[in-house]
């Protein structure tokens, strides 16, 4: 019956019979393990109905993401912020030169009418120019403070471990100062010997950068100097490893090592004992 035919049956149905279905060859679908990874399926049974409801399946990779995440390691070690206010911190020349550029400013604005107060014009410029004159000349002269790293172990050890040369030392190169060439001038111009016969020409004087203040391995304080020279190299540090201790000493040990990008490291370890120190 190709076509399909109609059939009596004896108790009065009639059946309608379809043709047979021709079942063609489809290519095989392949599927991979990522793609059923991804999607979950769910069957629910309702009137006699079967319902297929892809449910999508969390990511792996946010999962793979929390748990790597979770494995860091966390460095014990955190930074002390620096915020501290103090007057050491402030720019003598910035300001100066703002309040009298300021002065100037508004004084020649009302001379000429521009702006009200024409009778206070004359002691504004009056004024405004020395303080102009004077913030210039400071702000040539200015020092900028190096940055300071403290970490939070050090900073515990700082009052009873740090002698006062160590507290000295990372008080004035934190602070504006006025009239220097450059951090620590006297203590290099010693240590390296400008210019002698065993020295270093001044042109290639190292440069601090910053200072760290860190825990030894063995839980000692240690102020350490960040110095720039790209003239020079770490044999001409450890030449003066017993300088650097005699000049920032008593009560520290010298320790040179070599850095990144021209940068050497001057460690000045206490040699106070933290557990001697903090016992009553």
């Amino acid at each position: 019956m190709p076509g399909g035919a109609t059939v009596s049956s004896s108790s009065g149905h009639r059946f309608h019979c379809l043709p047979p279905l021709q079942l063609t060859k489809s290519p095989l679908v392949s599927v991979h393990p990522q793609s059923i990874s991804c999607f979950h399926a769910k069957l629910f049974f309702k009137s006699n109905r079967f319902s297929f409801v892809p449910v999508r399946a969390a990511d792996s990779s946010t999962t793979t993401a929390s748990q790597s995440s979770s494995d860091v390691p966390i460095d014990s070690r955190t930074l002390v912020p620096d915020d501290e206010i103090s007057i050491t911190k402030i720019s003598f020349g910035t300001i100066g030169l703002s309040l009298g550029v300021s002065l100037l400013s508004y004084g020649f604005g009302a001379y000429f009418n521009i702006l009200p107060g024409s009778e206070w014009s004359a002691i504004m410029l009056t004024y405004g120019f020395p303080l102009a004159i004077i913030g210039m000349a400071l702000k040539y002269a200015e020092l900028k403070p190096v940055p300071c790293l403290t970490y939070s172990d050090a900073y515990k050890l700082q009052e009873k471990c740090a002698t006062p040369i160590l507290k000295q030392v990372k008080s004035d190169v934190t602070r504006f100062r006025y009239g220097d060439e450059q951090h620590l001038e006297e203590a290099l111009k010693r240590i390296f010997q400008y210019g002698l016969g065993n020295g270093i020409p001044r042109r290639s004087a190292p440069i601090l950068q910053m200072v760290r203040e860190e825990v030894t391995q063995d839980g000692k304080y240690s102020l350490v100097l960040v110095f720039e020279a790209k003239a020079l190299k770490l044999s001409d540090f450890e030449q003066r490893q017993a300088k650097f201790t005699s000049f920032f000493g008593p009560g520290i040990t010298a320790e040179v090592g070599n850095g990144e990008n021209d940068l050497y490291e001057v460690r000045l370890i206490s040699n106070t004992d933290p557990n001697a120190a903090s016992s009553p």
